[in-house]
C-alpha cells in the first residue's frame, strides 16, 4: 500500500513497545516463530528491538520509535497495533480497531481512497 500511494500519502510506522515480551505475557505464536525479546529497559533496547521488527517484516517506509515514557502510545492508544490515517489538517480520518484482529489494511485503503477523492 505504501508503494501504491507513494507521492500521495506518506506512510510512517511508530514502534511503541513489544506486545508479548518474554518477561511479560508471552504469545504462543511468538514462541513458534522465535520472536523472543525482553521488555526494553532503555531507549537503546527499544530501538534495537524496533530494528529487528523492521528487518523481519521488511518495512520499507520511515519508522520512528516511541520514547520510554510511551507518550505516542498513550496519546493514540496504538498498542499492540493500530492503523491510523491522519488528514492534511492533522485530524484523525481513520482509526482501526486494536490489532491484530482490528488490523485490516483494506479498511485503511478505503479511507485513503475516500480522502484522496475528497469525501
Amino acid at each position: 500500500m505504501a508503494k501504491r500511494y507513494a507521492g500521495q500519502v506518506p506512510f510512517l510506522l511508530i514502534y511503541v513497545r513489544e506486545a508479548h515480551p518474554i518477561d511479560g505475557r508471552q504469545a504462543p505464536q511468538n514462541v513458534r516463530e522465535g520472536v523472543l525479546v525482553e521488555s526494553a529497559k532503555t531507549m537503546a533496547d527499544r530501538e534495537a528491538t524496533a530494528e529487528v521488527c523492521i528487518r523481519q517484516l521488511d518495512i520499507r517506509f520511515p519508522t520512528l520509535v516511541d520514547r520510554m515514557d510511551n507518550q505516542v502510545e498513550l496519546a493514540y492508544a496504538g498498542w499492540p497495533d493500530r492503523l491510523y490515517l491522519i488528514g492534511a489538517d492533522g485530524r484523525i480520518v481513520y482509526k482501526s480497531a486494536p490489532g491484530p484482529a482490528g488490523f485490516i489494511p483494506s479498511q485503511l485503503e478505503s479511507a485513503i481512497k475516500n480522502t484522496l477523492a475528497g469525501r
